[in-house]
């Protein structure tokens, strides 16, 4: 298993970072707020979790430890594998995960693109006894933790892709991108923190609030 990848940032795509590491660049699946935090050029140290087909090796990336390790308990779930399980990670972050099972939240896991009620409750079922409580950690999305985030133009591309890819047709997705671009101008409040035009908030937040968009039209 390849616990983490370190070198420096060659590359970053719509769901993906290509790190290189000796030499050799490595293409690392990550979420929205993992890639957020990235810039072309920069020494990163990713904890990684790599996932083997019959058909291809995908290397996942994440922001630290706590991360990879829910990523991996959550695949345990009937039904829910690596695409599922990063999309949990990039609606919620670890401790929202942990709380959402323990106090059996439905409506926040449903929140989650391809998980219904049914799945939400298996996850609720299999993880309860052994997700444990929140660490109050502060993984990508938690509230009050803000990264370093690209300009407007930017955020909005990132969050149109990581729509795209957990789902959502290409209209869906410009639509949500204008709603969240109009709260932003309006100064509304989103997940406990005002998002202001010369204060943006990291991209797991802004892709929350392009999901309850979504979720409501």
């Amino acid at each position: 298993m390849i616990a983490s990848v370190s070198g420096r940032v060659a590359a970053i795509g719509p769901d993906s970072a290509v790190v290189e590491v000796g030499g050799v660049g490595l293409q690392v699946s990550c979420a929205p707020g993992t890639l957020a935090s990235l810039r072309p050029g920069e020494l990163v140290t990713l904890a990684t979790s790599l996932v083997v087909r019959e058909d291809s090796l995908t290397l996942y990336g994440f922001v630290d430890d706590d991360e990879r390790q829910v990523f991996e308990l959550v695949q345990t779930v009937t039904g829910i594998g690596p695409r599922l399980a990063q999309a949990m990670l990039a609606v919620h972050s670890p401790d929202a995960l942990r709380r959402a099972v323990m106090t059996e939240d439905l409506v926040a896991l449903t929140k989650v693109p391809g998980v219904g009620r049914k799945g939400a409750q298996r996850i609720v079922l299999e993880l309860k006894d052994r997700i444990g409580p929140p660490r109050g950690g502060t993984g990508t999305g938690s509230p009050g933790v803000r990264t370093r985030v690209p300009e407007a133009s930017d955020w909005q591309s990132q969050v149109h892709a990581a729509l795209i890819g957990l789902g959502w047709t290409g209209r869906d997705a410009d639509e949500a991108v204008s709603v969240v671009a109009t709260q932003i101008l309006d100064g509304q409040i989103v997940d406990a923190q005002t998002i202001d035009i010369t204060d943006v908030p990291d991209i797991s937040v802004l892709l929350k609030a392009a999901l309850r968009s979504l979720s409501r039209a």
